[in-house]
Parts: structure tokens; C-alpha cells; sequence
């Protein structure tokens, strides 16, 4: 008898200590801050959007009718990938800490279709432009000066001046739809009653509607 009880509780024991095992594989990705990454390959100059979390964020969704409000360029340094972005200043963030500030942490990444690799001249120009705003503030108002600069911006400007590509045609403030009430609210917070409807101006969905990008991952 008494070794049948024996028998039971290390069987309990087992079955707790796999029960804990279990749980520990589950929940470990959340306690340690890690985020599921991108499952296809990357390229160096691949563009990447998101949905961000921004005080802003739903004010952008709302005007140019997208669900992605912040983006960036992607590039690989000492092994690990990174996102080359505007968000005050521009900078570098490393790609698992980009997605996990993300809404859901979902993403799309975007890659030219022509060429598909950036060749070594061209990915330097690419690097040498960007450089050239690092640590720029970031530009709530919108502006096309190079002063300060907002994302999608950013990443036009680069690919713009390194490669003469135009990622999507520039268009005008007052070209979005300014209807809703995030973004009457968003405008008259930052312009007052002299809003810039001529701007010149891009938004990350421009960018993502362009004919010379195709969809290379999403989560």
C-alpha cells in the first residue's frame, strides 16, 4: 500500500513539474520582451511599416484611409537587423524592439521589384543619404524642409536622392481626407485655423500603394 501511494504522488509530482514546463514555454517570449521577427529572408534597404501606437497614430489611419502610420528602412549591422527610422530623432532601433512597439505587433515589410538586391554602390548611397538626417527631430508639422522630417519622408528623401527612385507620387495635405474627427481635432492642435493644405507632402500609405514595391513578408 504504501508503495502504491508512493507510486501516485511522484506521479503527481511529474505531472506537475511538466505542467510547469509547459507554462514556461509559453509564457517565456512575454517575460523576456522577445517579439516573433519576420519569417522571410531580408534585404538591406527592405522597407518596413506598422501600425504605431503614436498619439497620432489613428489620426493618420483616418486621413489616408491605411491601417499603417510609421515606417522605416531596414539594414543589417554586426549581424542583427535594425530599423533606420524618423521618430524623434531619426535613428537606428534594433528590428525586435520596432515590431514590439507596433500595435499588435504586426507588420508588412517591402522590397523593390526592381532590383530585388540593392548592389553594394547603391546600398552605400542608400546608407550615405540617410546619414545625412541622422539625428534630425522629428517634424509633427509636416513640412518638406529637410530641417526637421517624419517618416515616410525620410525614407522617400533616401530613396529619392541615393537611387532617383520615387517611391510613390508627393502629394498635397489638403489631398487627404481631413473629415474625421481624430484628424479635425490633430489639425487644429498643431495649425490652429492656418492649416497648410498645400504642403507638399508623403504618407506610408503612398509609399505602400507604389507600383515599384512588392510585398515580401506581413504578420
Amino acid at each position: 500500500m504504501a508503495m502504491k501511494i508512493a507510486y501516485r504522488q511522484e506521479n503527481k509530482l511529474r505531472q506537475a513539474m511538466l505542467n510547469m514546463s509547459l507554462a514556461c514555454l509559453f509564457t517565456l517570449p512575454t517575460l523576456c520582451g522577445c517579439t516573433p521577427g519576420p519569417t522571410k529572408p531580408l534585404h538591406d534597404g527592405d522597407i518596413i511599416f506598422q501600425t504605431s501606437q503614436s498619439s497620432q497614430s489613428q489620426a493618420i489611419q483616418a486621413a489616408t484611409h491605411s491601417k499603417y502610420s510609421h515606417m522605416g528602412v531596414l539594414f543589417k549591422q554586426d549581424g542583427s537587423w535594425y530599423v533606420y527610422e524618423a521618430v524623434g530623432p531619426v535613428k537606428s532601433t534594433a528590428l525586435n524592439h520596432w515590431i514590439a512597439r507596433g500595435s499588435g505587433h504586426h507588420y508588412s515589410v517591402m522590397r523593390l521589384k526592381t532590383p530585388d538586391t540593392l548592389s553594394p554602390s547603391q546600398l552605400k548611397r542608400l546608407k550615405n543619404e540617410g546619414l545625412k538626417f541622422r539625428g534630425k527631430p522629428y517634424d509633427q508639422y509636416f513640412g518638406w524642409s529637410d530641417e526637421k522630417i517624419y517618416c515616410s519622408e525620410l525614407v522617400w528623401k533616401m530613396y529619392k536622392s541615393a537611387l532617383n527612385i520615387e517611391l510613390g507620387k508627393l502629394t498635397t495635405l489638403g489631398s487627404f481626407d481631413l473629415r474625421a474627427p481624430e484628424v479635425k481635432a490633430k489639425l487644429k492642435e498643431r495649425y490652429g485655423n492656418k492649416v497648410p493644405l498645400q504642403e507638399k507632402t508623403i504618407s506610408p500609405r503612398d509609399i505602400c500603394d507604389c507600383s515599384f514595391l512588392r510585398k515580401i513578408d506581413e504578420r
